[in-house]
């Protein structure tokens, strides 16, 4: 059997298609991640189809053990996220003191601020207007070009160049405050 030949390999996708699917599906329980497993278990047959050693079993075995496999994989990323998910709740869940009980916490917040609006300000403009819709606005470079009328690498330039003339004038600012604190 030729697996890397497309009807040969439409033909194993029809036939053990489902027993993929429903291995993945036995252990995560979730429809749209079976699915997922499903396809990169045919992707990677279909990548590297010499991987299959007939002498040591069935293709529908093998397949559904792959899928099995990475179905695992899924499932214990999804359990390390929710647990790095809980351990972020428990240290977001000590508020920091508010900002009435330290006076001096808004008052380096707002310096902070002014600080990062007069950085913005110095950019020149193609370069602020796309650090803003990205970083404000949320879009991506890709909305960012359509947007502008440019090129999504010149877009993502300009996101990089500004974030790059942000840092070496925070720095400076940072430095300052260092010298100031230390005076």
């Amino acid at each position: 059997m030729d697996l890397s030949d497309p009807r040969t390999f439409e033909q194993v996708y029809s036939d053990h298609g489902r027993g993929v699917y429903a291995a993945a599906f036995r252990v995560l329980g979730n429809a749209a991640q079976a699915q997922d497993v499903t396809q990169d278990v045919f992707l990677r047959l279909w990548r590297r189809p010499e991987r299959f050693d007939r002498r040591r079993g069935e293709l529908g075995s093998f397949l559904r053990l792959m899928a099995r496999s990475r179905a695992l994989d899924v499932w214990r990323e999804g359990d390390a996220a929710g647990r790095a998910s809980d351990r972020l709740k428990v240290v977001v869940g000590r508020q920091e003191p508010r900002v009435e009980e330290q006076p001096d916490l808004a008052t380096v917040r707002e310096d902070e601020r002014d600080a990062i609006r007069a950085a913005l300000r110095d950019l020149p403009h193609p370069q602020r207007e796309a650090i803003v819709l990205a970083y404000w606005g949320g879009l991506t470079a890709e909305a960012i070009a359509e947007r502008s009328g440019v090129p999504v690498g010149t877009a993502k330039s300009r996101i990089r160049l500004g974030l790059n003339r942000l840092r070496e004038r925070w720095g400076d600012v940072a430095e300052d405050r260092e010298h100031a604190a230390a005076a």
